[in-house]
């Protein structure tokens, strides 16, 4: 909690802006030319989000140091889940939030010397990435 404080402003701000440039997904989600239609700046707002996401990132893996494999679990298994496009985003993030959670908890409590989460997710999300690869190599 310590490093935290720190970087509590940058959170911040970075989460403000976006909250509010996530209102243009629903309109970019239509394709650059209807968006530019409709009033929307595509090519701005790409990369105002691009640039928020990015630093978000950043903030969190200073603050956590690298935690692997993440995206790799939580993206394909909120696609099985949800199965709605709309709610993709969101149900992606909070399992990714419930994985590391998850990860954490087994790093300091089920093992007699305490592990860091990057160390459990990596653990599960290796094994996790073969098994999409293969199974996408036999479907193809």
């Amino acid at each position: 909690w310590d490093q935290l404080a720190p970087t509590a402003p940058a959170l911040l701000v970075l989460l403000v802006i976006a909250l509010l440039a996530a209102r243009a997904l629903p309109v970019l989600r239509l394709g650059d030319d209807s968006a530019t239609a409709l009033g929307a700046r595509p090519q701005r707002s790409r990369i105002l989000l691009i640039l928020c996401a990015v630093l978000l990132v950043a903030v969190a893996t200073s603050l956590t140091g690298p935690i692997s494999f993440v995206a790799f679990l939580a993206g394909p298994i909120a696609l099985r889940l949800v199965r709605r496009d709309a709610a993709l985003p969101l149900a992606s993030a909070l399992l990714g939030a419930i994985i590391v959670l998850a990860g954490d908890a087994v790093g300091q409590h089920l093992f007699p010397i305490t592990l860091p989460v990057g160390v459990i997710t990596g653990a599960i999300g290796a094994p996790f990435l073969l098994w999409l690869l293969m199974r996408g190599r036999t479907r193809a």
